[in-house]
């Protein structure tokens, strides 16, 4: 099951919620030169997940959901371009774990 919320896609697999940047964001922000992604493991909504420096815009991007990241897109750190990847493998930001279900059902179907 797939959501969007900022532009993000949450997508819900067993207990774990992968966010990604939806194509249109892609487009909109360019080619991606640079990210540096929050220290913090723990997310509110609304908290930054990462900052990035990009061909069209400098901008942070927001959590739609709070839970507890368990893991990162470390590979995009010294190569941010897999972010603009169309390949869901490599464009992913973050995977969270304790996410209230009832929050993500509120989340827009995609």
């Amino acid at each position: 099951m797939k959501k969007i919320a900022n532009n993000l896609f949450i997508e819900k697999e067993n207990n774990l919620y992968t966010i990604r940047m939806s194509p249109k964001l892609q487009e909109e922000i360019g080619t991606i030169g640079f990210i540096d992604f929050t220290e913090d493991d723990s997310l509110e909504i609304d908290d930054i997940i990462l900052n990035l420096e990009a061909s069209k815009t400098v901008m942070a991007i927001s959590s739609p959901l709070a839970g507890k990241i368990i893991n990162r897109n470390v590979a995009a750190i010294t190569s941010p371009e897999l972010l603009n990847s169309e390949k869901s493998e490599d464009n992913w930001l973050v995977k969270l774990a304790e996410v209230d279900e009832e929050s993500y059902n509120s989340l827009e179907d995609f």
